[in-house]
């Protein structure tokens, strides 16, 4: 996607072919920053300190850590120990798993000679698979937009909401709930996105805002407790967020709030869909609320919130009184009746066992 005109992945190899560049997405919207990782330790720092999050981008660099590992030390005991220490870093998106497993695939049966390059040869591909996902996932998802479109009075854009951040800074470009946006607003669809702060690391206000102003799409930020009342007003048409994981059954887990998105839009008729690429389908659960575990993030995400100052300071401020004790739940999960229907990049179908094996006919005899 652009950034100012200028087309940018959030992750991608280094000139010199060896060095990874992410964007520090701790330090937006303010600064736009870009890291370079050199070895394993930093593409794990870069994934538990969430200078890159989103399921697709976790799971990209976690695969390009392995790379950078296997450059430093190719042996079976390094890729085993750098397996898990990757695998421990975010307990809750299943993309994770799914990229070190499929590098535990390629490079377990290898002499540890040849290791390095098809390590890197298969995170690239997984990064470039990702691109190729979500943009099948926005094709998909356009559709809604445009019948949406069609139900309006001429001129009158689309108002659609979303939670959290589900861009291109999610994944490695397009997205997943964005990319159907990105694609009605590049095919000249007027569209307008409420966009949810997302307390407590405010991904909406911060990352979501930020890469839609910089695409030139029409947007206003909310607070995350407004979502309910634009639905009472009719204001929304339409609800799209991503997930960091889906059950084999269609429930779906997301950043913390998503859940009440749901209840409000099933209150109002508004229609709620989540856009997902397959890696994020977890075929070995069946019911989210019981079996995903959901991640508990330190407390001062939630007692502190950091900022611009008027000087032009980065800056953080507590906001609780001393003693106060914090629960920080990342995530919850939005039972699978609660979704109109899932966006994938193989097509739309509904948040169901039979709805996703409909599209994933091949996950028949793994399916929870």
């Amino acid at each position: 996607m652009d950034v100012d005109g200028q087309p940018t992945r959030s992750i991608a190899l280094a000139d010199d072919g060896w060095g990874v560049e992410i964007i520090d997405q701790t330090k937006l919207p303010h600064r736009f920053e870009k890291v370079r990782l050199e070895d394993w330790q930093g593409a794990a720092h870069a994934i538990k300190a969430m200078l890159v999050r989103g399921a697709p981008l976790i799971g990209a660099t976690a695969a390009y850590g392995m790379a950078l590992a296997m450059r430093d030390d190719p042996s079976e005991d390094s890729r085993a120990a750098v397996h898990d220490a990757l695998l421990a870093t975010r307990p809750t998106a299943v993309n994770l798993r799914w990229a070190l497993d499929r590098l535990a695939d390629r490079l377990a049966p290898l002499a540890p000679a040849d290791r390095m390059a098809a390590a890197y040869a298969l995170a690239t591909e997984i990064a470039d698979e990702d691109v190729a996902l979500c943009r099948s996932i926005g094709e998909n998802g356009l559709k809604l937009i445009e019948i949406a479109a069609d139900r309006k009075e001429a001129g009158t854009p689309v108002n659609l909401l979303t939670h959290c951040n589900a861009g291109w800074l999610a994944t490695v470009d397009w997205g997943t709930a964005l990319a159907p946006i990105y694609m009605a607003h590049n095919a000249g669809i007027s569209v307008h996105i409420w966009v949810d702060e997302t307390r407590p690391r405010n991904q909406g206000a911060g990352l979501t805002a930020w890469e839609l102003g910089r695409h030139g799409v029409p947007h206003t930020v909310v607070v995350d407790n407004a979502g309910g009342h634009l639905m009472q007003h009719g204001q929304v048409d339409l609800c799209i967020t991503g997930t960091d994981r889906t059950t084999a059954h269609g429930d779906v887990c997301n950043k913390i709030g998503t859940y009440l998105k749901a209840l409000a839009a099933e209150a109002n008729g508004v229609p709620f869909y989540v856009a997902l690429p397959g890696p994020t389908i977890d075929w070995r659960i069946g019911d989210g609320v019981r079996e995903i575990p959901i991640e508990q993030r330190g407390g001062d995400e939630v007692s502190k919130v950091s900022g611009l100052t008027d000087d032009g300071r980065l800056a953080e401020v507590t906001v609780t009184p001393p003693g106060s004790t914090v629960a920080n739940y990342a995530f919850d999960v939005t039972p699978a009746k609660l979704v109109s229907g899932l966006i994938t990049e193989r097509g739309i179908c509904p948040a169901s066992r039979e709805g996703l094996l409909g599209l994933y006919p091949e996950q028949r005899d793994t399916a929870a």
